[in-house]
């Protein structure tokens, strides 16, 4: 999106999914940032009167700060397209895609990109057996941010008892042990490398909590593993035909040098508050967090 004019931007957060906090905090810090910047910006808190609100505000540009399930897996991208609102991040077909994290994993594969080994099992027989030798992960297919996430140890008793509201169908993947890792895309380049350091499993509150999580940014790696990193945050973002952002996730085992990164998933809608992963990489390219926002309005489009 370009022009002489500035943009009048919608800002839609909130919404129904199991990250509608995170979202409204990821939506407040890019509206704040943005009217920083100039732009007229409306807030918007997705509910099921989106198409009507969207209507009567017509903005030029919609900023898509929506996290999860409808917001961030084609749903809201769908109902951009059919308005013919441009927007940021990625369209339908490639957020439906990356949000689905075993048909994530079937597109890194088919592009020479290491993953761990998993399998889509039901809820019943994995609470009944182990479907993998522990020690695995447990996990939705189809959410973001660690939602309902469990590690069973190689000392486990028996199979997890999973929470009633998981999924019929979940996520069973060999846990990999390692350093925590990910790279942001932007547009055609990757901008670094940042580990992620935390005293247990990097789950929704080390990410959200205060103090949850440290971010090392650049990481301390060895230059070959930075340059794998680089080279498959971009090969996956290609592969799963993202636009705009996307943040690719990784674990590393040292111990077995390059063969020890694998990618878990891409994120096509990466957290966005000052402090998230990806504006910090963005920072370390000499951006602000108001200038990365800006970047985002003016690279929004249909048909992404």
């Amino acid at each position: 999106m370009s022009g002489k004019t500035t943009p009048k931007v919608a800002m839609l957060m909130g919404g129904p999914s199991a990250e509608r906090e995170v979202s409204l905090s990821s939506g407040r810090e890019c509206v704040a940032a943005l009217r920083g910047e100039g732009y007229d910006v409306i807030e918007i808190d997705a509910g099921r009167d989106l198409a009507e609100r969207l209507k009567e505000a017509a903005p030029d540009v919609v900023f898509n700060a929506l996290h999860g399930r409808w917001g961030e897996d084609g749903c809201v991208q769908g109902l951009l397209e059919w308005l013919q609102i441009p927007y940021t991040h990625s369209g339908v077909y490639s957020s439906a895609l990356a949000m689905d994290k075993e048909r994530t994993k079937d597109a890194y594969r088919a592009a020479g990109l290491p993953v761990a080994a998993s399998q889509l099992a039901d809820k019943a027989e994995v609470m009944a057996r182990h479907v993998l030798e522990p020690p695995y992960v447990v996990k939705p297919y189809n959410e973001g941010s660690s939602v309902g996430v469990y590690l069973v140890h190689e000392a486990a008793n028996g199979p997890p008892r999973l929470a009633g509201d998981m999924p019929q169908t979940v996520m069973v993947e060999a846990y990999v042990p390692g350093r925590e890792l990910t790279t942001t895309v932007m547009g055609e380049h990757a901008l670094g490398v940042t580990e992620i350091l935390t005293e247990g499993w990097y789950d929704y509150d080390a990410k959200y909590s205060e103090g949850g999580s440290q971010h090392i940014c650049p990481a301390d790696l060895p230059e070959d593993i930075t340059q794998l990193c680089l080279d498959y945050a971009l090969r996956a973002h290609e592969v799963l035909g993202c636009k705009g952002v996307s943040r690719t996730d990784y674990r590393w085992d040292e111990s077995r040098g390059a063969e020890g990164l694998l990618l878990l998933e891409t994120n096509t809608q990466p957290g966005m508050t000052p402090t998230s992963l990806s504006p910090e990489q963005a920072k370390q390219q000499g951006m602000s967090f108001g200038q990365f926002c800006a970047w985002m309005v003016e690279d929004a489009s249909c048909a992404r």
